[in-house]
C-alpha cells in the first residue's frame, strides 16, 4: 500500500481480458484505500502482457468499434490536455516530459504548439510508431534517471502511474526533474467511480496485470504528500466513463452493448459533475509543496 500499512484484504479477483485470460487478486489497504494487483509479473516479464493489437496506446489500432470511437474522441482530448497544461503552467511554450508517451500523439500536439518535448516509452514498437507517425523519437524508459534535474515546466503521466513497478522511486525522480514552479499532471482510473462499482470485477480499468495499482482520490493524496508534493486541482476525464463502460460491457456480456454502456457512462458523469472525485478517470494537477506561485 502507498501508506505502508499492513491492514490489507483481498478486494476482488480480476481477469486479464486482453492477453492471458488469467485471474489476479486485487488487494486493498483498509487504511489509505489504495489497491494493488498481487502476483504480478516481474518487470522483465510484464512486457509480454502488453503484446496485443487491442492495447491501443502501443498499437494505435483503429480496428473495431470501440477503438474507432477512441480515435474520434482522442483528437478532442489532445487539445483539451494541451490547454490544461498551458493554463496551469501559465506558459504558452516551455519544456515538457511525457512519461509513457506511447505513439507520441500528445507530444506531437505539444510540439506543434511550440513546446520543447521529451518522451519516455518502454515499448520499442510504440517508439517506432512515434517515429513513423510524427517523426518523434521517444527515449527508452532507461533514460528516466539520466535526464537533467529541474528541467521541465510540465511532466505528464496520462494513465501511466498505475503501470509503474517502483511507485515511490518514480515519484522521487519526477520531483527531481520538475522545475520549482513546474506542474505535474497525473491521470489515473478511479476505482471508486460509479461505473467501477457497477461493473465490479468486469470493470475494464482494472486491466490486470498491466495496472499494478488502483487509486482512489484519498490514496493519491497520501502518496503525493509523502513526496512533499501537493494536489492543486482535480479535473474529470468525461470520455473515459463511456470508453471504459463499452469495454466493460464487452467483458461482462460478450458484446459492446452501446445503449447500456452509454447509460452507465452518462450516470457516472452525472455523479462526477456533482463531485469530480467520483469521475471514472481523474486528472490530478500537482506541484511542489513549497511552490510560492498560486494558480
Amino acid at each position: 500500500p502507498v501508506c505502508g500499512s499492513n491492514e490489507i484484504e483481498i478486494f476482488l479477483q480480476a481477469k486479464d481480458y486482453t492477453v492471458s485470460g488469467k485471474f489476479f487478486p486485487v488487494i486493498q489497504c483498509k487504511k489509505c484505500t489504495a489497491a494493488f494487483t498481487n502476483n504480478i509479473p516481474a518487470p522483465n516479464e510484464i512486457g509480454a502482457y502488453y503484446k496485443s493489437e487491442n492495447y491501443i496506446s502501443h498499437s494505435d489500432t483503429a480496428q473495431g468499434l470501440v477503438n474507432k470511437l477512441y480515435h474520434k474522441v482522442r483528437n478532442i482530448t489532445l487539445v483539451s490536455k494541451k490547454n490544461m497544461v498551458t493554463r496551469f503552467t501559465q506558459k504558452t511554450t516551455g519544456t515538457i516530459l511525457d512519461i509513457g508517451c506511447g505513439t507520441a500523439a500528445f507530444l506531437h500536439t505539444m510540439k506543434s504548439a511550440g513546446w520543447q518535448i521529451t518522451g519516455l516509452e518502454p515499448d520499442n514498437t510504440a517508439r517506432e510508431k512515434a517515429q513513423s507517425l510524427y517523426q518523434i523519437a521517444p527515449l527508452p524508459s532507461e533514460n528516466f534517471k539520466t535526464l537533467p534535474a529541474n528541467s521541465f515546466d510540465a511532466i505528464t503521466l496520462w494513465h501511466v502511474l498505475e503501470h509503474v513497478h517502483d511507485l515511490q522511486g518514480y515519484l522521487q525522480q519526477i520531483k527531481i526533474l520538475l522545475k520549482p514552479a513546474g506542474k505535474l499532471f497525473v491521470a489515473v482510473p478511479n476505482y471508486t467511480s460509479y461505473d467501477a462499482k457497477k461493473y465490479g470485477l468486469y470493470w475494464a480499468a482494472y486491466d490486470v496485470p498491466r495496472h499494478l495499482y488502483h487509486f482512489s482520490p484519498s490514496s493519491i493524496s497520501v502518496l503525493i504528500q509523502a513526496h512533499q508534493l501537493k494536489v492543486v486541482a482535480v479535473k474529470p476525464m468525461w470520455f473515459d466513463s463511456f470508453y471504459v463502460s463499452m469495454l466493460s460491457e464487452k467483458y461482462k456480456t460478450g458484446n459492446t452493448n452501446l445503449i447500456s454502456a452509454f447509460l452507465t457512462g452518462f450516470i457516472s458523469n452525472v455523479k462526477a459533475f456533482m463531485n469530480t472525485q467520483k469521475c471514472s478517470s481523474v486528472i490530478y494537477i500537482i506541484e511542489h509543496e513549497n511552490n510560492p506561485v498560486l494558480i
